[in-house]
């Protein structure tokens, strides 16, 4: 923790003193420079050339997420550069591999998926949808604290399914900020709103392939096995998941905390500003539901995910209701470090790096339900520390090679598990955006996160195996 918060304060040094690239440079330099040592003493014990300049690129890009050396995107760039360099060159290997098997992530299902998820999301607040579906839950759940903070959890997991975990804290957080001001900021109630609310878009994104980016991770690797994950089939698992992970954070908090002096104004709520037309409005609303029903009767009509999720790109641009600037300023940065992720993963198992680690992991004196127990509590801890992106990108494609339903089982885990990372501010976008409000602290965070730690992985263990053994 204190080694996050000093690395954060030497890059704002930096920043004020127009010298950040010093900062990334010399930590690039440095993770180069450990990972080559790291690497030297790994050859040592004796694998292929082409098994250690894998791990080679592993270990780098695990120490520039967390480092933070480069962006995130960045590292997902240079992942599929480097990999690009030394299998499909003959500068280092004498075998080499075609470039379409790093390249074609890029045009993997997941990519069209998570692509038509972000135009969805981006129609559904130009036309002020989101800020409706806010007023919706007021107006359902009243005034009484603890039923509004549930409407709020809930509304705020549900939207986060279809739009980005992101967007939807941003959204539900500006809403609530001036009731927050009432309320005090050092009141029970408005911590309570201010951490329940990110956490509520972080686990509930784990409902759908789109809602958060380990589960697309997920179910690419498991595809790239030959194993597919339709969209419905992923919602049999996770919206329930999801939906009780927030359903038992609210519980807790409501054992923990006393609400019962709180007085609450709804009044002074802000409301849409009504610019919005109604062909505009009714064009997102049938966008959305036409994509929505396709993507979950795939199994009927067998049009892959990359074809419908063409629905959305074209009709809100058909339509006007997304111009080219819309377009420009989507989250792209997410589609770059999800196909380098990918690239990771596939090269992982080419080169039977993924074998010798569960070869090892496999050979411990432990049962098998331990092992993916491990797995989980890695997952959440690490998603802590890190991007829950790239903790997926490193840890989906090694559980893949657990035995039996264990290897089904294992990413899907991994997957929910790394949404419950909700220790620190910087943990993920959600967290940082209510913590920018700067009506929560740091220390505030805690309680949360810890019980996420706890909980996700039994959740997500719990959760996954009982899926797998009913319906695979």
């Amino acid at each position: 923790m204190f080694d996050a918060d000093s690395r954060s304060g030497a890059r704002i040094l930096y920043r004020k003193l127009k010298l950040n690239w010093v900062f990334s440079t010399s930590t690039f330099i440095g993770n180069f420079l450990i990972t080559l040592l790291v690497t030297y003493f790994f050859s040592k014990i004796g694998y292929d050339a082409q098994v250690n300049f894998v791990f080679f690129i592993s270990i780098l890009a695990i120490g520039l997420w967390i480092s933070e050396a480069l962006p995130p995107f960045a590292v997902g760039i240079f992942i599929i550069a480097t990999l690009l360099l030394g299998f499909s060159t003959d500068f280092f290997f004498d075998k080499t591999m075609p470039a379409e098997l790093y390249v074609s992530t890029w045009t993997s299902n997941v990519i069209w998926l998570l692509l038509g998820g972000f135009f969805l999301a981006k129609a559904m607040s130009i036309v002020e949808l989101d800020q409706q579906l806010f007023q919706f839950t007021v107006k359902k759940f009243g005034q009484k604290p603890e039923r509004l903070l549930l409407g709020l959890m809930l509304t705020t997991a549900v939207a986060s399914m279809i739009m980005s975990n992101t967007a939807t804290t941003a959204m539900i957080i500006s809403s609530i900020i001036p009731l927050v001001r009432l309320i005090g900021k050092n009141a029970p109630y408005g911590k309570a709103l201010l951490t329940a609310i990110p956490a509520s878009a972080s686990v509930g994104g784990i409902g759908t392939i789109i809602g958060s980016t380990p589960n697309a991770i997920a179910v690419g690797a498991l595809q790239e096995k030959g194993i597919s994950i339709t969209f419905m089939d992923w919602m049999v698992v996770g919206f329930p998941t999801g939906l009780l992970l927030v359903w038992l954070f609210w519980k807790f908090l409501c054992r923990t905390q006393d609400f019962s002096d709180v007085k609450l104004d709804l009044s002074l709520l802000p409301k849409g500003e009504g610019n919005v037309g109604s062909f505009e409005k009714y064009a997102v609303i049938v966008t959305l539901i036409v994509t929505v029903l396709m993507w979950l009767t795939e199994p009927l009509h067998g049009i892959p995910v990359a074809a419908t999720s063409a629905i959305p790109i074209v009709l809100l641009t058909m339509t006007q209701v997304i111009h080219s600037e819309h377009v420009r300023s989507l989250p792209w940065d997410t589609l770059m470090l999800v196909a380098g992720g990918l690239a990771l993963g596939i090269a992982l198992v080419e080169v039977g790096l993924a074998e010798i680690v569960m070869r090892k992991i496999n050979a411990l004196p432990l049962p098998k339900v331990f092992i993916a127990i491990i797995f989980c509590l890695v997952a959440v801890l690490l998603s802590n520390v890190m991007s829950n992106t790239a903790a997926a990108s490193i840890l989906v494609p090694l559980s893949l090679a657990l035995p039996g339903i264990y290897g089904i089982a294992g990413p899907v885990m991994v997957a929910i598990s790394c949404s419950c990372s909700l220790l620190l501010p910087v943990s993920t976008p959600a967290n940082a955006i209510a913590f920018a409000t700067g009506m929560v602290e740091q220390k505030d965070f805690r309680t949360g996160g810890l019980f996420y730690i706890i909980l996700g992985p039994i959740v997500a263990f719990s959760a996954v195996m009982a899926w797998v053994l009913l319906f695979h």
